[in-house]
Formats: structure tokens, sequence, C-alpha cells
């Protein structure tokens, strides 16, 4: 293998593209827009950076934010100082940083649309706005809106979650978190260098609903949208089934990030699997070990070893931790009253923060904690009812 297209730019393609293009191999990258502003919030957790240093230390703007707000209705919000910060990029300055590494490490970078891509008996031609280019192996780094049909994920109905929003001229120190009645989704104001992303991402409602429900939360809070831009896009979102059946690989090619449906059902985050996947996606490519056919395997496996099995029992979590129950209240106010009234739970949300609780061992954490957590709950209360009784009676 001499050559690798990655076809397109964000993260996950370049991050691959830099891998490759460092062991010299020749590295080609196609994308329609190169950097550019993504409509998402943009952040990445602990277990990002702390996978890949760059990430934090750099000298491309970022936010470093300590702090966030929860809230939940009936149940009012909840403070938590963030014991590993969340770091925040404006997308395209993401993109440009990571684009900016892949070329100093050798990749070729043009700014073209692919039209088609055509399998040969060895590798591959590429049809692209400016003309035709070969290569031995495709990285697919297309994004959740792939053109390429051949390759990539294949998402249903029910794989795709809308996310849209606002930049907001502002500022804030903490991010807020918004649970909404009925929707499998949630509202979050994340503070940028020079702006705030105020959005919202939801399944099941119309691109129109949920932005009315957005527009609602902006008025109830005095956010202005006056001089505010607005965003949509969206995410993958799959479910079990989705899963299952996921495309993530074929012969000759290996997709990343939102182009193999990598992202998280809950939370909507992608940057982390966006990078890794890259990551895992170039070792899979320089490893001799395997051919074309065994490379689409190897790739498979490790994603499943790393985080994909993770993933896929998330989705099957999704729509309990938005629209299910617990103790005669929904889970997300639940949620916010115990982390409110107990440290074990505190540590717990600490850590899905973090990225670093996987979904997979997350229900056995709950039950093995939950006696602990309702007598800190329980405590909690009485203490806060004894209190302002004994002050009262002068003691």
């Amino acid at each position: 293998m001499k050559t690798v297209a990655v076809l397109g730019g964000g993260p996950a393609g370049s991050f691959a593209a830099e891998q490759l293009a460092r062991t010299g191999m020749k590295v080609m990258l196609f994308d329609e827009k190169l950097a550019w502003e993504k409509p998402c919030g943009g952040g990445l957790t602990y277990k990002a950076y702390n996978e890949y240093p760059f990430l934090l230390d750099n000298d491309t703007p970022k936010r470093l934010v300590h702090e966030t707000t929860i809230t939940a209705p009936k149940a009012g919000e909840v403070k938590m100082a963030l014991a590993q910060p969340l770091v925040i990029y404006a997308r395209m300055d993401l993109n440009r940083m990571l684009l900016q590494r892949a070329e100093r490490a050798g990749a070729a970078i043009e700014k073209t649309r692919i039209l088609g891509l055509d399998r040969l008996d060895q590798g591959w031609r590429l049809r692209t706005k400016h003309g035709i280019a070969e290569a031995d192996f495709c990285i697919i780094a297309t994004g959740a809106r792939n053109p390429l049909r051949e390759v990539g994920t294949e998402l249903g109905a029910k794989d795709t979650m809308s996310t849209l929003g606002y930049y907001v001229p502002g500022s804030q120190a903490q991010i807020d978190i918004q649970f909404l009645p009925k929707l499998e989704g949630y509202i979050w104001v994340f503070p940028r260098c020079g702006h705030l992303s105020v959005g919202i991402c939801g399944k099941g409602e119309s691109a129109r609903a949920l932005r009315d429900r957005l527009e609602l939360y902006m008025a109830e809070r005095t956010i202005s949208v006056k001089g505010a831009t607005f965003y949509s896009h969206m995410l993958p979102s799959l479910e079990k089934p989705g899963w299952q059946k996921n495309r993530t690989a074929g012969e000759g090619w290996l997709a990343v990030g939102d182009a193999g449906g990598l992202t998280d059902p809950i939370t909507g985050e992608g940057l982390y699997y966006a990078i890794r996947s890259g990551d895992l996606a170039s070792r899979v490519v320089l490893d001799d070990a395997h051919g074309l056919v065994q490379k689409a395997a190897a790739y498979r496996a490790v994603l499943a070893r790393e985080f994909a099995l993770d993933l896929e029992f998330a989705a099957m979590l999704a729509k309990k931790v938005f629209l299910g129950s617990f103790m005669f209240d929904s889970v997300p106010a639940r949620m916010v009253q115990f982390m409110r009234r107990s440290p074990r739970f505190r540590d717990l949300m600490q850590e899905l923060f973090a990225g670093t609780q996987p979904y997979i061992t997350l229900k056995g954490r709950l039950l093995r904690n939950l006696s602990g957590t309702l007598q800190e709950v329980l405590m909690n209360l009485l203490l806060n009812r004894v209190v302002p009784e004994r002050t009262s009676a002068g003691l």
C-alpha cells in the first residue's frame, strides 16, 4: 500500500491523515469546506485530552470550563464544579488546527468535492470536482451526510438526531444543561471564545418544534436572538438495530467519525470518537499483518473493544434517561435531586462528564451504590429539616 485517500477534513479525517503521513505514507486529503464552523457545542472531555494531550496543550483559542448547571422540570437546578474541566473550541478553530497538523506531517490537502468513488482491481478511482485521483485505500470521513452511498454507515430514519441553535454574542463561566418534558434530548449553553453556543438536540420531533422549544427557553432567560447566527445540523444517533448492522468497514475502506455513525446516542458527543476512530483506522491501515479484507474485520473488532459496544448499550439506555421514570418522578428530575444531596451520585456524574464512566457498567454501579445514595439523600433531607427547627427554637 503506497497511497491513502482521506475523504473528509473534519477531526476524524484530519487526525487519520496526520497519523498516516507521519510514517512517510503518501496521503491525499479531500474536503469541500476544510475548516468550517460545524454546528455543535465543541466540547472535549477529559477522556479526549488525556488520551491526546495536544488537544489541551496548544495555542488555539479555547475555553476551559470548570462548572456546570443542570436543570430538570419540577426539580430545579443543581450546580456542580467539574473535577476535570471541559475544553471548548469553536469548531472552525479546532478543525483548522487539526488540518494544519496533518499538512505539517506531510499530507497533501485539496479543497474539492468528491463526486464519485469507483472500485478498481487494485485500489480506487476518485472523481473530484477538479479531476481524477487514484489511491490504494480510502478513509471515509465525509460526516453524517455522506454522499457516497456505497461506503460508510447507512442511517435509517430512527438513527439520526436533529441539532440546531444560535451563536449568541456574550459570555458566561459555566455550561448549562436543561432537560425538557417529553423530549429525548436537551438544551445546552456552551461558553466559547467570544460567544455562546446555545442549542438543542433531540429525536422524535421536527426541527420546527425543537426550534420553538429552544426559543422559548431563550426568551425565558432573556437570551436575545438579535445579532445571533442560527445553525442546524444532523447527527448520527444509532438505535440498537442500527448498531447491529452498522457499516463501518469494507474491502479497501474504513469509515471514521460521523461517517461511521460513531456518536454517543445519549449526549450526541462525537469529538472523542472522531479522533479516536481516526487514530484506530490509521493503525489498522499501517498494520501489514492484515490484507484488505482482514483490515475491515480488524477495524470492526478494535472499534467494538474500544467503544462501539459501549455506544450500542447507550442506545438502549437513551429513552430511559430522557423519558423514563424512577421512584414516581422523571429520571432527569431524580438525577438533579440526587446530585444535590448525594456525594456518591455526584462522583458518578463527575465521571460521566469526564467521559471515564462506561455506559456498559453504569447500571451495575448504580445498583451497587443505590442503597448508599438513598441513605445520603434521606440524611441530607433530615439534616436540612432538623437544623432550621433547632434554629427557630433558639438551640
